[in-house]
């Protein structure tokens, strides 16, 4: 069908998943020149090379990799008109997302513990690259959090069905994104050195 024939409703979900597509490859963009300079500072005399990062930030990892599958399986079950199964998943989500928050947090405390500090007189650029790219990933978390809850109060609502499930797989995709963007940092932290 000529895209010019869709209804109203087609034209509207495609332009909402057009602009999701739109800012997911504008934090591409972004993440690829931080981790980019990240690389490039690395040749530096200054550059630390000798650093464990925090376990929190493993357990975070675990943490929204599950939460990605519960995001999964309440779409799924909203496909299939499972409505209470669906609300459940997504309250799980909820919840693995803030906890994975709290853990990024942990995470910078382990840091600062270990004598890394983000900026002053006994910081360094290594670990300065690390806070800001994780902080940015968590303000990014929290905008998917926003977007969960969103969801959630529509699924209360009763507004996603197996016919109805665009609002729900836009914010699904959404999450899907942070949580793949946050496993490349951890394994490119892990990695590269």
């Amino acid at each position: 069908m000529d895209i010019t024939h869709r209804s109203e409703k087609e034209k509207s979900d495609n332009a909402k998943k057009m602009m999701l597509w739109f800012g997911i490859v504008s934090l591409i963009m972004a993440f690829a020149g931080w981790t980019s300079a990240y690389i490039v500072s690395s040749s530096r005399e200054d550059w630390l090379k000798d650093f464990d990062l925090p376990s929190a930030f493993f357990w975070s990892t675990l943490i929204i990799v599950v939460s990605s599958v519960t995001y999964f399986l309440a779409v799924q079950a909203t496909k299939k008109d499972k409505k209470s199964t669906a609300s459940t998943y997504l309250w799980v989500t909820l919840v693995l997302g803030v906890a994975f928050i709290v853990l990024q947090f942990v995470g910078f405390s382990q840091l600062i513990g270990n004598g890394f500090y983000f900026t002053g007189p006994t910081s360094s650029i290594t670990m300065s690259y690390i806070f800001l790219i994780a902080v940015v990933h968590v303000a990014h978390v929290l905008a998917g959090l926003v977007s969960l809850i969103v969801v959630i109060v529509n699924q209360m609502k009763g507004k996603y069905s197996s016919s109805e499930v665009n609002g729900l797989e836009i914010g699904a995709t959404f999450w899907h994104f942070l949580d793949l963007l946050w496993v490349y940092l951890i394994l490119f932290f892990y990695l590269y050195r």
